[in-house]
């Protein structure tokens, strides 16, 4: 028989574990994760914003390329994909002055790309520390989100089973999955720290993490939590059923 205590803790630890993994998966799956704020943007009936507007666009932009035009114009950049938005267009289907988003994924290929101590200038040699943050903070959210499923299957069985043994497994994953989501928190902004340093935003422009960073950062610490329920939840019920056991043989 559970104690009230216990399963307490186990339903809080659930709801906990459900909510930072939706936190997580809004994440990984949105763009904010950093803003640029141009308080006058250009327009984009001129020819040069045209062809700033076409290199954005195109698969084959570099970083400077894509970096310049997220200053430029106010946009974001996330794990998975870079936006750009602008109030006037060339479009025939938009009337002027209508607000018009680009969004460019990120291939594998960019994500495993080496950045470079020159962004832009291939022949400036790779910079490490910026190519392996890039790589980390992409690879381990994905890693966090699916320890804390794997860590849900083991629940699953331990309520089929009716045991709490399991549960200091899926806290442990947790803890692991906790880890994870910071670490790719720090990856993330010891990159932005190094890109800026590399290409400083213009006078006026602002920068900020959005509303996807600040997701993830909250997600982090309810999975400590969760894992920190679990494993007490089963290390004291075991260590409560043993000594009643011991009682019970006296």
């Amino acid at each position: 028989m559970m104690d009230n205590r216990f399963a307490t803790a186990l339903v809080i630890a659930c709801v906990l574990s459900l909510i930072s993994t939706i936190y997580m998966a809004a994440s990984i799956g949105t763009d904010f994760w950093y803003e640029y704020r141009n308080p006058s943007p250009p327009e984009n009936n001129s020819e040069p914003n045209k062809a700033s507007w076409d290199e954005f666009i195109s698969e084959d932009a570099d970083e400077k390329t894509y970096m310049d035009a997220l200053f430029q114009w106010n946009g974001t950049i996330g794990l998975w994909r870079r936006c750009i938005t602008t109030t006037e267009n060339s479009y025939w289907y938009n009337s002027p002055g209508e607000t018009v988003t680009k969004c460019i994924s990120f291939s594998l290929s960019d994500q495993f790309m080496d950045k470079y101590k020159e962004p832009g200038n291939h022949n400036s040699g790779s910079d490490l520390n910026r190519t392996y943050l890039w790589r980390l903070q992409f690879l381990l959210p994905f890693v966090s989100l699916g320890l804390m499923c794997f860590g849900a299957l083991i629940g699953l069985c331990a309520c089929a089973c009716r045991s709490l043994y399991p549960a200091i497994a899926t806290g442990v994953l947790h803890l692991l999955a906790g880890l994870c989501t910071l670490g790719s928190v720090c990856c993330y902004v010891a990159g932005i720290e190094l890109l800026h340093q590399k290409l400083p935003p213009p006078e006026g422009v602002q920068g900020q993490f959005g509303w996807s960073f600040c997701l993830a950062c909250v997600s982090a610490p309810l999975q400590f939590m969760a894992a920190a329920l679990f494993i007490w939840a089963a290390r004291t019920n075991r260590k409560e059923f043993t000594l009643l056991k011991a009682y019970r043989v006296a």
